[in-house]
């Protein structure tokens, strides 16, 4: 049954904004994801919002269908991923997401046994009870590298073949900031992904940014205030629904993170839940109602194609973790588009009105 008005069916590709959250080592997830939607050719990407490991993705998208051009912008933009995340696994002993518990797991070798000691929990505490001021002095981190050396930030700036849309939350304010494609460095990219228990922060302009994640993850409003598609397609990766109570201290900290870094996503789309519903009981005033617009949403979940991982996986850069969630994402993105292709551009095929996912 379709959600809301229907529209005529687009000729042609069907263009569509992407909404990529953020969630360390887990933005693989999103990599698969894009993998597949790159391959089909009824679909056309022509904007993407996101933080952290979200605006990661975004930027290796932007850059490939750059370096392709209108005939191999696809192909491209598949490679370019795989070479950042390709990157992301050879930094990786280099604790390339930042995990804390580095300095425990060098003491413990990584044991699995010990992880639900006391020993273990005290270990971790005191690790977090460093400031990244105190125990990353000089402000290492291997991302700013890899960025650089995968994106042409300049070449972005100027002439980036879809539109950007990158979180970051100042500091001193408080408020979500978003930076457009045309303003892009690498800083822009590392402050999006400023965890600030793990880097210090980055600083732009005066102003201090850490993770976009914490409001706006990622930021759906550009998307209704620029020129981009009526049709949003959102990729989670932190679940909102788990079925069990969480006991164990980790498993506790674990279902927190998550909840934390979806309050500002479920806060947005319950902001548009309401909007369509006085669009659709003509609840607003003529003068009012052109100022609104109607959106067309869909999205692909991370419950349950993450539900079995924990907070410690984001910081797991095996290569074969990685691609197990690149091959995660492929699954989840082809189901998507199997059931809900032939909704964009027509009908949203996610039900605010039931709540999310």
């Amino acid at each position: 049954m379709p959600i809301g008005p229907l529209k005529r069916k687009p000729k042609g590709p069907r263009p569509i904004s992407l909404a990529l959250q953020g969630g360390g080592a887990h933005g693989a997830f999103e990599w698969g994801v894009l993998d597949r939607l790159l391959e089909e050719e009824g679909l056309e990407i022509q904007a993407v919002t996101a933080a952290s490991a979200g605006a990661m993705n975004a930027v290796c998208l932007a850059q490939g269908l750059l370096e392709g051009g209108a005939d191999g912008g696809r192909a491209a933009a598949k490679a370019r991923l795989e070479s950042y995340w390709r990157q992301v696994n050879r930094n990786g002993g280099r604790n390339v997401f930042g995990d804390t518990s580095i300095w425990t797991n060098a003491f413990a070798g990584g044991a699995d046994w010990l992880k639900n000691t006391p020993g273990w929990r005290l270990a971790e505490t005191f690790a977090l009870s460093l400031s990244p001021y105190e125990f990353n002095p000089f402000n290492l981190n291997p991302l700013h590298d890899i960025l650089e050396a995968e994106i042409d930030f300049e070449a972005l700036r100027q002439r980036s073949p879809i539109k950007l849309y990158i979180a970051a939350t100042a500091v001193r304010t408080s408020r979500a900031k978003v930076f457009r494609d045309s303003e892009l460095t690498v800083r822009h990219i590392m402050a999006s992904a400023c965890l600030p228990q793990l880097f210090q922060a980055v600083e732009i302009d005066g102003e201090p940014y850490w993770d976009g994640g914490f409001l706006a993850n990622p930021p759906l409003w550009p998307l209704f205030y620029d020129k981009t598609p009526d049709d949003i397609l959102v990729v989670t990766l932190n679940p909102f629904v788990r079925e069990e109570t969480p006991k164990t201290p980790g498993e506790i900290m674990d279902r927190l993170n998550e909840i934390t870094f979806n309050a500002a996503l479920a806060s947005e789309l319950r902001a548009i839940a309401f909007v369509q519903k006085l669009l659709d009981e003509g609840l607003l005033k003529d003068n009012a109602r052109g100022r609104y617009r109607r959106m067309l949403l869909h999205a692909i979940t991370a419950d349950k194609p993450l539900a079995d991982l924990s907070l410690a996986s984001k910081f797991d850069t095996e290569w074969s973790f990685l691609t197990d969630l690149k091959a995660r994402g492929r699954l989840a993105a082809d189901a998507w588009l199997g059931d809900c292709l032939t909704k964009v551009g027509v009908s949203s095929s996610l039900d605010l009105r039931v709540g999310f996912p």
